[in-house]
C-alpha cells in the first residue's frame, strides 16, 4: 500500500547515552501510531544512527514525496536554526531530481502544551514532599540546556516564569546545565541564600542522558550539605502526552506553512548585543566528525555529501527565516 505523503521524519542531535536515544525514538513510535498511513522515521544530526541523510533516504524508499521534518528540540538555537537545516539543504539538493520536497517545521518551542507537559512532571514530584506541602512556601528551581544563544536562554527563563507566576511558586530561579550562566551551582548558591525550606529542581529536558545525571547528582550533594531544606528531583519531560501534542502542533503549523521562528531575535539575522558578527553568517553544519559515532556505530551507512562548503544561504536575506516554503533550502531559520 503506497504511503500517504507527508512522511514524518523527527530529527534529532544524538546521544551517546543509549537510553536517551531510545526514548528519542519513542517519539516516532508515537507519531507512527497517531499517524498510521503516514511513514514515519527518526534521522539523527550526531552520536547516533540513523543519520539524518540515512532517515530521508528510509523514507523515500517507501514512497515519500514529501516529508515533513520537526526537530526534536525545545528550543532553537545553533543545533536548530544552521546545523539540522544545513543538512536538509543539501539533501533537498540531491533529491530534488527524484521529485522529494522536504519542510523543516520549528522547534516546540514556548506553547500551552508544553506549559501542561512540565506542570505535570512537577505535579509528579510534588508528592515527595508530604501532607504539610505548600507551594507559596516552595522554590522552584527551573534548569535549562544552556545555548550560546541568548534568544533560546530568555525562553527558558520565559517557561519557568510562566510556571511561577501560574501555579503558585513562592519562588523561582533558572540556572542552566552548560554554556551560559549561571550554572547549576551558581543556581543553587543563590537559592540557599533566599530562605526557602523546600526546593523542586526541575530539568527542562525532553529526554535523558549525562547531563540528567548530573544535575541529579548536585541537587542531592546540595540536599547533603543543606539539611534544612528539603529537595526534590522532577523528572523530565520525555514522551508525556502533552510533549506528544506538541509535535504534532509543530508538524500541522509546518504543513500548512505557519511554522516560523522568532526572527526578529535571530542573531543570524538581526545584530544582537554581544552577536553582532553572527549576522548574515552563511548556513552550514558543524558536526561532520561525529556523524553516527556514538550509542550504535553503524559503518553501513553512507556519506556522499560534500561537507566542505557553506550552502550559499545568507541569514540576512529577507525571506531566510520562513519555515512554511515547500522546499528545505528555502527553510531557513
Amino acid at each position: 500500500m503506497p504511503t500517504k505523503d507527508p512522511a514524518i521524519l523527527v530529527v534529532g542531535h544524538g546521544s551517546r547515552d543509549p537510553n536517551g536515544v531510545d526514548e528519542f525514538r519513542a517519539v516516532a513510535r508515537h507519531l507512527q501510531e497517531a499517524f498510521p498511513e503516514r511513514a514515519c522515521d527518526t534521522g539523527f544530526l550526531e552520536f547516533a544512527t540513523p543519520l539524518i541523510s540515512d532517515g530521508v533516504e528510509r523514507l523515500v524508499e517507501q514512497g515519500a514525496r514529501r516529508i515533513t521534518a520537526v526537530p526534536g528540540m525545545l528550543m532553537a538555537a545553533g543545533h536548530a536554526k544552521n546545523d539540522i537545516p544545513s543538512e536538509l539543504n543539501l539533501l533537498q539538493r540531491e533529491y530534488k531530481e527524484r521529485g522529494v520536497q522536504i519542510q523543516y517545521g520549528t522547534e516546540l518551542g514556548i506553547r500551552p502544551a508544553m506549559l501542561r507537559a512540565c506542570e505535570a512532571r512537577i505535579q509528579e514530584a510534588e508528592a515527595q514532599f508530604g501532607d504539610d506541602y505548600d507551594r507559596a512556601d516552595t522554590l522552584l528551581m527551573f534548569v535549562g540546556r544552556g545555548a550560546s544563544d541568548s534568544d533560546a536562554n530568555g525562553n527558558i527563563a520565559k517557561i519557568a516564569r510562566m510556571l511561577w507566576e501560574g501555579m503558585g511558586f513562592g519562588w523561582s530561579e533558572v540556572c542552566y546545565s552548560g554554556v551560559t550562566r549561571p550554572s547549576i551551582d551558581d543556581g543553587l548558591a543563590h537559592a540557599a541564600k533566599l530562605g526557602y525550606k523546600r526546593m523542586l529542581v526541575f530539568p527542562y529536558f525532553l529526554f535523558t542522558g549525562r547531563l540528567i545525571d548530573r544535575i541529579n547528582d548536585k541537587a542531592e550533594a546540595f540536599a547533603a550539605e543543606h539539611p534544612d531544606i528539603e529537595v526534590v528531583n522532577a523528572p523530565y519531560l520525555n514522551d508525556h502526552p502533552e510533549v506528544i501534542n506538541a509535535f504534532i502542533e509543530c508538524m500541522h503549523a509546518t504543513e500548512k506553512g505557519e511554522g516560523n521562528m522568532n526572527c526578529q531575535l535571530c542573531q543570524y539575522r538581526e545584530q544582537i548585543v554581544g552577536y553582532e558578527d553572527r549576522q548574515g553568517k552563511p548556513q552550514e553544519g558543524h558536526h561532520h566528525h561525529v556523524r553516527g559515532a556514538g550509542t550504535d556505530h553503524d559503518h553501513g551507512h553512507h556519506h556522499g555529501h560534500d561537507h566542505g562548503h557553506s550552502h550559499g544561504h545568507d541569514h540576512g536575506h529577507e525571506h531566510g527565516h520562513a519555515h512554511g516554503h515547500e522546499h528545505a533550502h528555502e527553510t531557513q531559520s
